[in-house]
């Protein structure tokens, strides 16, 4: 089992999101016409979220559930729920996991993917850099200066843990909580290194393409798609995240408001008409990808089968800078797909968004018992 997950930082048009009708036989708002073919591998969801405030400062929370500013209150911090399953792939592929966006952009860039510790997952940026990255292989020389520099790491790290162990004594609680996150980093650190050094005599695979030219995301957009979907075919890696920042340039669309100004649309037509041209373009490049996944056999199926593939984003509406109601579309997986499922926001009825991950976390394999903010499993999607 594979898992993409998508998702922007600026959120999507309501009116233009979400169906008016649930079931079977909802209505594909303006925003996700192009997702007709594919109405049968997917489940659009209404009425979930995690219960978070905090507008632009708490879009973090999409994949976790968490604030980064509440994590210490949480057993399993703010980590992000393509990290968690990554726990569980140790070195059977080359990459545990894979984290795709800008570093520009409003509040600094990709803000997605979170370690148990509490460390942002830094971004692969071009599509160039993720492409050597997936199927460039060093030779020799370069193997051996990798060797090098990981071994470099490798004695940092070892000094000044024993620096950071000396102190432990002498702390206090605060700063011994503050010391065991920053042991847990240097672990993280450790077995990337040690990963890293135990493929880098293994050939990458031939993607038998060339390598791509870096123009801007926009236009880059579609590239990384295709190169998420070699990573997964050549079992690079299981898992992918992809995020569109504020940085997704407007003018690329002839439009000379900026995407975040266009969020912040205050009911002006020609505001949401402008932010509805580039949401249709990223869902419109979504819909292409689940196309690829779904041509590749896989087994008794197709790649798509089995991959988990989730779209969406941690502001409900960026308008009013709400984190409620967010936009969230599930495709593939082998799940149990083709409807609308509308939740009620208030009530008995009310499901965290973490119940849904806490769901695709089972389908991944991993055993637990929860996730973020769940209160159990999503029911109906097996």
């Amino acid at each position: 089992m594979r898992m993409v997950c998508v998702g922007n930082l600026l959120g999507f048009y309501p009116p233009a999101f979400f169906p008016t009708k649930t079931g079977a036989d909802y209505d594909l708002p303006t925003d996700l016409e192009s997702l007709a073919p594919h109405r049968r591998d997917l489940t659009i969801f209404s009425g979930l979220d995690h219960g978070v405030k905090g507008g632009h400062f708490a879009m973090s929370s999409y994949l976790s559930g968490v604030r980064t500013a509440d994590a210490k209150g949480m057993p399993e911090g703010n980590i992000t729920l393509d990290q968690r399953a990554a726990e569980t792939i140790g070195g059977r592929t080359r990459f545990p996991s894979l984290a795709l966006g800008s570093e520009n952009g409003i509040h600094g860039g990709c803000l997605m993917s979170w370690t148990r510790s509490g460390t942002r997952v830094p971004p692969i940026s071009t599509p160039r850099e993720l492409f050597r990255k997936l199927f460039v292989t060093d030779d020799a020389a370069g193997i051996a200066a990798l060797n090098e520099r990981l071994d470099l790491k490798a004695s940092i790290l070892d000094a000044v843990l024993g620096d950071a162990k000396s102190l432990e004594t002498r702390l206090g609680r605060r700063d011994k909580e503050k010391l065991d996150e920053y042991f847990t980093s240097v672990r993280d650190v450790e077995q990337q290194i040690e990963l890293r050094r135990r493929w880098a005599v293994v050939p990458k695979p031939d993607p038998k393409i060339e390598e791509p030219e870096n123009r801007d995301f926009v236009a880059d957009l579609p590239v990384m798609y295709d190169l998420i979907a070699l990573a997964l075919q050549t079992d690079s890696t299981r898992i992918a995240t992809l995020e569109i920042g504020g940085d997704f340039e407007a003018s690329a669309f002839g439009l000379k408001a900026g995407y975040h100004a266009l969020s912040h649309h205050g009911q002006r037509p020609e505001a949401i008409d402008g932010l509805m041209k580039m949401e249709r373009y990223q869902v419109e490049q979504w819909a292409r990808f689940l196309g690829k996944l779904k041509a590749v056999e896989d087994g008794a199926g197709t790649l798509l089968d089995r991959t988990m593939v989730l779209f969406g984003s941690g502001m409900g509406n960026a308008n009013s800078h709400t984190n409620s109601h967010l936009p969230v579309i599930l495709a593939g997986g082998g799940l149990r797909h083709g409807e609308h499922k509308a939740f009620p926001a208030a009530g008995p009825g009310r499901r965290p968004l973490c119940n849904l991950y806490l769901s695709l976390l089972h389908r991944f394999g991993v055993e637990a018992e929860s996730f973020g903010t769940s209160s159990g499993t999503l029911a109906g999607l097996a």
